[in-house]
């Protein structure tokens, strides 16, 4: 059975699991991957005019790679085969080339293929596939969750266009979650449930921007529901959170993403960096990332600390917060978790200093306050000749003709010269810093005397 076939299936066979059942059979039914599916984009262009293209999926698990790929098997006129990578081999490829080929000679049909995991296929089986997507005998559409520029051979990936698909976010998988209980067809709808709201945040927390985990969450709520239920009032049935807690086996904590614990979270994280202790900043990672708090918000509040309570201190700091935050999107949860815990340990123990964001907000408000003061004609640049008779460049003192790389030079605006704004600390790195800084402005002292 190809997967067309598989997508004739009756979509009220409740024996399915209610994710199975809901798959979108049309683009207008896919959610959260409006730029991926939406009018007027590359992939809704392409299955509208029945002209599918040489494609690889990425994104995250339940964001509806296998959905746009059976979408495409319901929309399209071709041959479409369905080959997991995880049960087949170089054998299972020749017998689809084959058949494909015959789909030309006999049906004048091309063939689709899509490779589900393919980058569980090795090189070797990835090459089985090369010249026939080059030969257009077949169009390959891969599904992965592996980035594709280490996983899927150059000379494939060359053939083929990355279509980038997106955790969804929180109002796509509340969507989805309506348009469960609201489809009596292949739904809940006709068992008369309803969902409280705080039911339904918790499930949207919860599910970490993956469809599949959202109705299976669901499913299992709705199941714990009904067995409760008076079986005389059929009607009425609420979903409540003490049901989604008992089907995820998982307590909602108290949170509020837009209310007051969110910033009495954060609030408690940043304090733990700055005062240094790991083991409270650890924590309230934890209870920000497991009542569901978006961990890219997370990371980009562990890079603006980086810079303004350890700046020059440790400037290594910066990179290990940037580089946590490239994980996590690389990787998503639960694996990039960590990634954001060594960040948040490192910068918990790094030495603190916070004279470059004192020295910035004191640039800043003389600049406010002064306006545009005029540069200085010596380090203006003179790239024409009238530039220079203006004195442009005039008496410029390259500072890498002198020993040591130095030259005393007044660098600011008259009206502001000798104004002192970056006091560096004593502490990590930020000492050695401190050393050269005092070197010079002691050198440019001498030098008015």
């Amino acid at each position: 059975m190809d997967l067309f076939d598989q997508q004739a299936e009756s979509a009220t066979d409740h024996e399915r699991p209610l994710a199975e059942r809901m798959r979108p059979r049309r683009l207008s039914d896919v959610f959260g991957q409006n730029d991926v599916t939406g009018p007027g984009s590359l992939v809704h262009h392409a299955i509208e005019n029945d002209r599918i293209f040489s494609m690889i999926l990425w994104g995250p698990p339940g964001c509806g790679k296998t959905t746009l790929a059976r979408i495409v098997a319901r929309e399209t006129r071709s041959h479409f085969i369905h080959f997991s990578a995880v049960l087949s081999g170089v054998k299972q490829i020749r017998e689809t080339i084959e058949d494909a080929k015959k789909q030309r000679r006999f049906q004048r049909r091309r063939t689709i293929l899509f490779v589900d995991e393919i980058h569980r296929f090795n090189k070797a089986q990835q090459d089985a596939f090369l010249h026939h997507v080059e030969s257009g005998l077949i169009t390959l559409i891969g599904a992965t969750t592996e980035n594709p520029s280490f996983e899927v051979i150059s000379a494939l990936l060359s053939r083929c266009r990355v279509i980038t698909l997106n955790l969804l976010d929180e109002a796509a998988l509340g969507q989805v979650i309506d348009r469960a209980l609201a489809d009596e067809a292949a739904g809940l709808g006709g068992l008369g449930l309803s969902l409280s709201e705080e039911a339904r945040q918790h499930l949207v927390s919860i599910s970490s921007g993956d469809a599949r985990s959202a109705l299976n969450n669901l499913e299992v709520a709705a199941t714990l529901a009904l067995a409760e239920a008076n079986a005389e009032e059929p009607a009425g049935r609420t979903i409540t959170l003490a049901h989604v807690e008992k089907a995820l086996q998982k307590k909602a904590l108290l949170y509020d993403k837009h209310g007051d614990e969110h910033f009495n979270l954060i609030s408690a994280f940043h304090k733990s960096l700055r005062g240094s202790d790991p083991d409270a900043a650890l924590y309230w990672l934890a209870r920000m990332l497991e009542a569901g708090e978006d961990a890219l918000y997370v990371a980009r509040r562990m890079v603006r600390f980086a810079s303004e309570d350890i700046g020059n201190a440790d400037p290594f700091a910066l990179r290990i917060a940037l580089g946590a935050m490239a994980s996590f999107r690389f990787l998503g949860h639960p694996e990039g978790d960590l990634a954001l815990a060594q960040a948040a340990v490192y910068l918990a123990t790094a030495p603190k200093s916070n004279s470059v964001y004192k020295a910035w907000n004191a640039a800043r408000k003389v600049a406010r306050e002064k306006g545009a003061l005029p540069v200085p004609l010596h380090i203006r640049n003179a790239p024409t000749g009238l530039m220079k008779d203006l004195g442009y460049g005039k008496e410029y003192r390259y500072a890498h003709d002198f020993k040591d790389g130095y030259v005393v030079q007044e660098y600011l605006p008259d009206a502001i010269a000798g104004n002192l704004f970056y006091f560096p600390t004593d502490r990590g790195y930020e000492k050695m810093i401190a050393g050269r800084v005092k070197q010079w402005r002691a050198l440019k002292e001498k030098d008015k005397k």
